[in-house]
């Protein structure tokens, strides 16, 4: 594997200069670049990014946490996220956490060692205290960890209140809202706590099921629609906490006869392409996921060259109404 002393002998310069070209430090005619460069070619060079990481204190490398993304919303807010940090320079090292602290932990030490400039969290099964200790640039989606710590996150209580409203107005008295574990500490409750608040504000019967401590475990969504059907077969309205979960719901009641919109009213969330390849097209909450991504980018780009930034970033939700309701 050629070395930075090749690039040099082989360009017949010093490989302080070669160095120099590479991090563009100090004035160099254009000529002379063009010679490191073909140098570079010729013997199929490639510098080594750590190396260059430590000389310049930045890696230009940001890391995302996710729990999933395979998920429809983790997977486009990704790809939101990929394009907004090379749109500034920037390359991103993804993590898939699937939920489980031990590898959550391992993937953070592995991002601290390959010295990243900044996390980009969307998975959290850690305490705040491991949070605090990474001495890193941070942000958080859909979750509020210190005021110190700034979060990205969609108007999720208006969101609550846009669905259950619409439920109610299409004339549903039997509500239903299946979604995360209410005991999590997560911004996207604040969809549950709406629900209930709205639906009991407007005398409408509802019920609430919902997965454990994995919300998203999507053989769990199917057992809760069966549950919900077979207890309360009368539900005329669900609101799902995500649009995946809204497809199960779609999925369910074509299983058991339930025609949608006229037996049963479905909302869901996020916005994702899902909800358009869905036979009814699925009515949902819209989150601005490329907004999102860009501002999550933004706010770890100002804490790394120094500047605050503010903790609570909520972004407004829109009402998408598709064929379910």
């Amino acid at each position: 594997m050629p070395t930075i002393k090749d690039v040099a002998l082989k360009a017949g310069v010093s490989a302080t200069t070669v160095s120099r070209v590479l991090n563009n430090r100090g004035y160099l005619s254009e000529a002379l670049k063009q010679r490191v460069y073909s140098a570079m070619e010729e013997l199929n060079y490639r510098p080594n990014e750590l190396a260059r990481s430590l000389s310049r204190s930045r890696s230009n490398i940001i890391g995302l946490i996710i729990p999933l993304v395979s998920l429809p919303f983790f997977s486009e807010l990704t790809s939101y996220i990929e394009e907004h940090a090379y749109l500034n320079g920037y390359k991103l090292l993804l993590c898939n956490s699937q939920q489980d602290k031990i590898k959550e932990l391992e993937y953070i030490d592995m991002l601290r060692s390959s010295r990243v400039d900044g996390i980009i969290m969307g998975s959290h099964t850690l305490e705040v205290e491991a949070y605090r200790q990474m001495n890193l640039p941070l942000v958080t989606f859909d979750r509020q960890i210190s005021p110190g710590i700034p979060f990205v996150c969609s108007d999720n209580y208006t969101g609550g209140q846009l669905a259950t409203t619409l439920l109610i107005e299409k004339g549903c008295r039997k509500l239903a809202h299946i979604g995360g574990h209410p005991e999590l500490n997560l911004l996207s409750n604040l969809r549950y706590e709406a629900f209930v608040e709205t639906a009991r504000l407007a005398g409408i019967w509802h019920t609430s099921l919902h997965t454990d401590n994995n919300s998203f475990d999507v053989l769990a969504y199917e057992r809760l629609l069966e549950q919900l059907f077979r207890e309360h077969s009368g539900i005329d309205g669900i609101f799902a906490g995500s649009d995946l979960i809204a497809a199960f719901a779609l999925k369910a009641c074509r299983e058991r006869g339930r025609r949608v919109p006229a037996d049963v009213r479905i909302v869901g969330y996020d916005g994702t392409a899902l909800c358009s390849l869905n036979h009814p097209s699925i009515t949902t909450i819209r989150q601005p996921m490329e907004e999102m991504g860009r501002l999550a980018v933004e706010l770890i780009l100002k804490q790394v060259e120094g500047m605050s930034v503010p903790s609570a970033n909520i972004l407004p939700v829109k009402l998408q109404e598709g064929s379910t309701t």
